[in-house]
Formats: structure tokens, C-alpha cells, sequence
């Protein structure tokens, strides 16, 4: 997890090179692998989702997922909360 002094994006595993995550078409699904194991992922699709970013896969989302994520939830004001809420929610021990 980065230090509150630090930004996300310096711990992103896209970091050195950013450039391939705009890409387009069948590209896209080999960049959204490159998401799949960071561990800033939630705060980069908060940070796009956040600021409707519209190009690029940003926390192995792509431009159009995005969008559609954003049409069934349109009340949601800071996808940041939702989505801490949701880690925090999963990283909970389960009764068993």
C-alpha cells in the first residue's frame, strides 16, 4: 500500500510503461492483465472512474466498461469509498 506522501501511480505495476495502457481492440485484454495482480488497482479505477477519464484501461477496466459501470450506478458520488468499502468488505475473515 503506498504512503499517504506518495501517489498510487508510483506503485502501479504499469508504471514503467504506462503507454500500454492505450491501447485499442484485442490489445486491451493483454493490458488488462497487467492490472489484474497491482496492488493500486482500486485507487487507479477510483482515480478514473472518479474523474471520467475516458481513455485507456485504467484498474483493468476498460474505456466502455467504464461507462457501463457508470450508467448502472449514476448516483454513486466517490467511487473511491465504494470501492475501499468493497476491499475492506472482502478482506473481512469470514464466520466459518
Amino acid at each position: 500500500m503506498p504512503s499517504a506522501q506518495d501517489h498510487w501511480s508510483e506503485d502501479a505495476a504499469c508504471s514503467s510503461d504506462p503507454d500500454e495502457l492505450f491501447v485499442d481492440g484485442p490489445h486491451q485484454k493483454r493490458s488488462k492483465a497487467v492490472c489484474a495482480g497491482c496492488q493500486v488497482r482500486i485507487e487507479c479505477l477510483a482515480e478514473a472512474l472518479d474523474n471520467g477519464i475516458e481513455f485507456g484501461v485504467w484498474g483493468g477496466m476498460t474505456e466502455r466498461e467504464r461507462r457501463a459501470l457508470l450508467r448502472r450506478k449514476p448516483s454513486v458520488t466517490s467511487w473511491r469509498k465504494v470501492l475501499e468499502d468493497a476491499r475492506r468488505g472482502s478482506e473481512r475473515p469470514r464466520a466459518g
